[in-house]
């Protein structure tokens, strides 16, 4: 492998040489294959992308991510104990919850890590949809095997 001699990496015109590594993960979201969710409500999972969020911020992303309607079947809704690595969801409601994670933080770029690879058919479909929605306008780098 060589160096690279020549060209740059920018973000809004910034070479990421210039820009320090706490800097660049500001300007990026990321959606793991394997989702980790925290032992804590629903809510204050998605607002891990954005600890100040508000309620209505948490709610938008989570519509976005197409997981409100879940989440409101939920008894106790968004305040739902999501359990140990979220053990109470199933797979693609965990990942609908990182991607919601993801977008309510609204970097500019995206890094998805295989994020559909382990979901049935209709987990895929909405994770899709929303992704299609969410990632207009943004910067979307795509790890698929």
């Amino acid at each position: 492998m060589g160096c690279v001699t020549k060209g740059s990496i920018t973000i809004d015109g910034q070479n990421i040489k210039d820009i320090s590594p706490d800097g660049l993960t500001i300007q990026m979201s990321v959606v793991f294959q394997d989702v980790y969710l925290l032992n804590n409500s629903i809510g204050e999972n998605i607002k891990v992308g954005k600890p100040n969020a508000t309620m209505e911020e948490v709610i938008s992303a989570a519509k976005s991510a197409q997981c409100h309607d879940f989440i409101m079947a939920l008894p106790d809704g968004y305040d739902a104990l999501v359990g140990e690595s979220g053990s109470t969801l199933s797979g693609g409601e965990k990942q609908r919850i990182s991607i919601a994670r993801a977008l309510i933080k609204n970097a500019p770029i995206v890094l998805l890590d295989e994020t559909t690879s382990s979901l049935d058919a209709d987990n895929e479909l909405e994770i899709n949809k929303a992704l299609d929605i969410s990632m207009k306008d943004k910067t979307v780098i795509v790890i698929a095997p």
